[in-house]
């Protein structure tokens, strides 16, 4: 199967093709929605429970979208969704179940993104249709859960030693989630216009060998 659209897929806006755009940008929507739900499913599942929780389940993507994530998408190919806030309090084991809550949201990005990638081996078997599209939501959610590798919050692992500071730092803990959104989006404009490769170069051949992995 040849792959299509690139991993990562940054869209160029002076060359844009339709269909890979497409499934872009609704790979942006199921990535935010899946890497989000799938947060606050774990979580409750394991003792944080709210009541209502219509800030964590309402499987709007809309509402999953950060100002900061969205723009990180169209920049760099990766983003992340809104805040999924947490009480490692409720958890019988807080550290392990915080840290199991995090890595969540990138497993429910590589579960989706199995599950479309047999949705086009369905399609080009049984329908004539262009899996372009599928390939792109698959695409951008490995790219996700891929990205989620980066030490700074608020992707997973960043977010995950940042709330493992004592809480006595709770100060810091909270400057470092609302700087860590500008810091990744500034690295990524700066690397957009001078073609560094800060993250890219490490972390691109992982995305394409998972993404080669799970497409076939």
């Amino acid at each position: 199967m040849n792959i299509s659209p690139s991993v990562p897929y940054v869209p160029d806006f002076f060359n844009l093709q339709l269909e890979p755009f497409i499934g872009f940008v609704l790979g942006i929507l199921f990535a935010v929605l899946f890497n989000a739900e799938g947060q606050a499913f774990v979580a409750t599942s394991l003792g944080d429970h709210r009541v209502g929780a219509k800030d964590r389940f309402h499987f709007n993507a809309f509402l999953h979208l950060d100002i900061w994530g969205t723009i990180a998408f169209f920049v760099g190919g990766f983003g992340w969704p809104r805040h999924i806030d947490v009480d490692p309090g409720k958890f019988g084991h807080p550290r392990l179940y915080s840290i199991i809550t995090r890595l969540s949201g990138p497993a429910a990005n590589l579960l989706f993104a199995g599950i479309m990638a047999s949705m086009v081996h369905i399609v080009m078997t049984l329908l004539d249709l262009s899996p372009h599209i599928f390939l792109g939501v698959v695409a951008v959610n490995v790219t996700v859960a891929v990205y989620n590798l980066i030490p700074i919050p608020p992707l997973a692992l960043g977010t995950i030693w940042v709330e493992l500071l004592p809480d006595s730092q709770a100060s810091l803990k909270k400057l470092l989630m609302l700087a860590g959104p500008m810091v990744i989006v500034a690295i990524l404009f700066f690397d957009r216009i001078y073609q560094v490769g800060i993250f890219s170069e490490h972390l691109d051949p992982l995305a394409l060998a998972v993404y080669k992995f799970i497409a076939g």
